[in-house]
């Protein structure tokens, strides 16, 4: 079809970083669709560290989120995209500031960013054709660890039977601003779901998981064990900030959180009786490019890139 290849960008206003992926769609000879990672563009606001602290975006983070915004926007009128979509998540829509800020973005950049849910986030990762991978027969549960919240998901049978958001995240826990109530709900939450499902194998997402995988050098289309993911966190803490840097190649703004994301997945998997953990490398990002291509197949656009301006 000559409209093929399509260009979608997704914008992640994440509580640790911010995201601007660019993809292509295109027709395999099976006129199926395959989705291919043009770029990835990621900034370190860390807006998370502001909000769980504070309660509110500062005046210089603002500045730099907005910024950010108007450098994506000049990034995706260059690359021609068909579609886009922002979504803001944890700390966003915590930040007492938070919607004057997205109202000050769209003024100033013409960019109107959408402030979701945890329950819409869960559903726009799971775009990524996740249930289609799994073992029929088999339970899951989907676990995606963020700067300010995470969520999980039970799949079983194909079909998803809980979805639930945590204000559990890196940033917020590295900042001590977890309340013991909600880390004992998730406890509970994980040790029903190990009751109900004693066969349980985990799906991890987020980034700091996918640097895990990484570190632990499990062969593609093998899973991280539990036990491999103990022994990354021993060698993370014996060395310091700096040497995470140093020797495991760590972003600095990744150096810091990846400690508090493996602490939480090994505290799910724990309670949740999990042993494995299959890691797709896809994340909310990811999972709006697939919306993108669903709303683009509703819409049959037949007019060329879309205008930003």
């Amino acid at each position: 079809m000559a409209e093929f290849p399509l260009t979608f960008a997704a914008i992640d206003i994440g509580s640790n970083a911010v995201r601007l992926l660019f993809s292509h769609v295109y027709l395999n000879p099976q006129n199926q669709p395959v989705f291919k990672k043009v770029a990835l563009t990621r900034v370190p606001v860390r807006l998370g560290a502001d909000v769980f602290g504070q309660g509110f975006v500062s005046p210089r983070n603002e500045e730099r989120l907005l910024q950010t915004l108007h450098a994506f926007k000049s990034l995706m009128l260059v690359h021609g995209v068909n579609d886009w979509m922002g979504a803001a998540t944890s700390a966003m829509r915590e930040a007492k500031n938070g919607s004057e800020i997205l109202q000050r973005i769209f003024k100033e950049t013409g960019l109107c960013v959408d402030l979701i849910d945890g329950g819409t986030e869960a559903d726009l990762i799971f775009k990524n054709d996740v249930a289609e991978q799994l073992i029929p027969g088999k339970p899951y549960l989907y676990i995606d660890i963020g700067g300010g919240s995470t969520e999980i998901t039970l799949f079983f049978e194909g079909e998803k039977h809980l979805a639930h958001s945590f204000p559990i995240g890196t940033v917020r826990a590295l900042t001590g601003k977890v309340k013991p109530e909600t880390w004992t709900e998730l406890k509970e939450t994980c040790q029903r779901l190990n009751d109900s499902f004693p066969d349980l194998s985990g799906i991890g997402s987020g980034g700091n998981v996918v640097k895990l995988f990484a570190l632990a050098e499990v062969p593609s289309g093998r899973p991280l064990t539990t036990d491999k993911t103990k022994g990354i966190l021993k060698r993370l803490q014996s060395l310091s900030f700096e040497d995470r840097i140093r020797h495991l190649n760590l972003n600095p703004d990744r150096a810091d959180v990846i400690i508090p994301a493996t602490e939480i997945l090994l505290f799910i998997c724990r309670h949740a009786g999990i042993r494995r953990l299959w890691v797709p490398q896809v994340g909310l990002s990811d999972g709006i490019v697939h919306h993108l291509y669903e709303r683009w197949l509703q819409s049959k656009p037949h007019h060329g890139p879309m205008h930003i301006l």
